[in-house]
């Protein structure tokens, strides 16, 4: 009778473990938005905000937007909005090694007078496609951080300017709910 008991208990423990690991899981799936800050560019002078929504434990699809506040910054760039998808690589729900295929529509200071300024302005808008990768982290309460750099091309402007490609670079913190 013993023994009979004793295997009661540990079945009804080890369901009741199995049971908490699922819930686990059901929570993690319930969060699907993320809201980012790129503390990178912050430093730098400018203000990069995204929202990210999560599609499955595989993949993203998000936006970003880029303004500068430093005079510095916004000389050369005016804004840009990215588009992009991401594929995740991790153990965890949409976390680990991604890919990411992005679009950025970006507005540049095209003005190349290095040495002899002619006080005019060059600003040109542009669209520009691109990869990146990088990695995401995250905690038990939601917070993550991630870290991604890309690499783009600027579709439609071309000339002898240093704007053909465009880059993208983050240490973001965001928070998943």
């Amino acid at each position: 009778m013993k023994k009979i008991l004793l295997v009661f208990v540990m079945l009804c423990s080890i369901s009741t473990i199995n049971a908490q690991n699922e819930e686990a899981v059901s929570q993690e799936i319930l969060k699907k938005h993320e809201v980012k800050l790129n503390a990178f560019v912050l430093v730098l002078g400018a203000f990069e905000v995204g929202y990210e929504h999560l599609l499955d434990e595989e993949s993203g699809v998000g936006i970003s937007v880029f303004i500068p506040y430093d005079s510095e910054i916004s000389d050369d760039i005016s804004y840009y909005a990215s588009p992009y998808y991401r594929y995740y690589f991790g153990k965890k729900y949409a976390a680990g090694f991604f890919l990411e295929g992005f679009g950025m529509l970006n507005r540049v200071n095209r003005d190349v007078d290095f040495i002899f300024d002619d006080g005019v302005d060059n600003w040109t808008t542009d669209f520009a496609l691109g990869i990146g990768l990088g990695g995401k982290w995250i905690t038990k309460k939601g917070l993550t951080g991630e870290v991604n750099f890309g690499i783009g091309r600027n579709l439609f402007e071309s000339g002898d300017t240093d704007y053909d490609f465009i880059g993208k670079f983050g240490i973001t913190v965001a928070y998943r709910f």
